[in-house]
């Protein structure tokens, strides 16, 4: 597996043929580190491997993706050849955007599905921009990263490490401004979607609409916090995939 777009955190104590993988996507200006202690608290059970997009820590010399469905496409390619076994999405924020469209991608070339995806932090998509993506300028960008919180917000305070962050968060949010839901047929494969009680940008019904986008089951959990509820709730989130994933894995 190309350990440039995929990392690992945690080890796994039982065979790669006997678990489930899980792949990770990070929000919007994240990093695969930002998934160290959901992985952790998955191992040994689950095979976690967080997705690192171009831009970021020891890629921050490539170009960042300024496209969702492109950036979908390349790690599409990069996951062809690892669907053998079991695996899972899970996706946070604009992750969660990048995980539905590289299940897309992939059921268009017609590989082994996921047996599930995880939409986290983010609403159903639309033909027309989320007004909460659309943002003018840098400072609409840090401020909004602030609000929103998270352990990534206070980077931004060092001037420094506030300039090696913002052009992947440019990208990101000139990916999501730019990003339209093309019409297609629902994918057929159970979703289950997490979000925050609290979040000020993904109302629990938008988050729920998610349904409309699969034929098989879709379930909805929602957690005490925020838009980054995920950092407090660790601990209940990798119990809720392990309900999910662990009858899935291979006996």
């Amino acid at each position: 597996m190309d350990s440039l777009w995929f990392r690992k955190f945690g080890g796994t104590g039982e065979s790669a043929s006997d678990i489930v993988r899980l792949f990770c996507f990070p929000h919007a200006g994240g990093s695969a580190s930002s998934y160290t202690a959901l992985s952790r608290a998955l191992s040994p059970h689950i095979d976690v491997r967080a997705v690192q997009y171009p831009g970021r820590q020891d890629r921050h010399r490539e170009t960042p993706a300024g496209d969702i469905t492109e950036l979908a496409g390349r790690i599409a390619e990069r996951l062809r050849d690892s669907t053998e076994t079991p695996y899972a999405f899970f996706g946070h924020s604009m992750g969660a955007l990048v995980a539905y469209e590289t299940a897309r991608v992939l059921h268009t070339w017609q590989v082994p599905a996921p047996v599930r995806l995880f939409l986290s932090g983010r609403g159903a998509p639309t033909a027309a921009p989320n007004r909460h993506d659309v943002l003018p300028d840098d400072r609409a960008i840090l401020t909004v990263v602030r609000s929103l919180g998270g352990t990534s917000a206070g980077v931004l305070d060092d001037p420094e490490l506030r300039e090696m962050a913002l052009p992947a968060l440019r990208a990101d949010y000139r990916a999501l401004a730019s990003y339209r839901w093309l019409s297609g047929d629902p994918l057929d494969l159970p979703v289950t979607v997490l979000t925050g009680r609290d979040d000020p940008v993904v109302p629990v019904t938008e988050a729920a609409r998610w349904s409309e986008f699969t034929r098989s089951s879709c379930g909805l959990r929602v957690f005490p916090g925020d838009h980054f509820y995920l950092d407090p709730q660790v601990a209940g989130v990798a119990e809720a995939l392990m309900d999910e994933l662990r009858p899935l894995a291979r006996r």
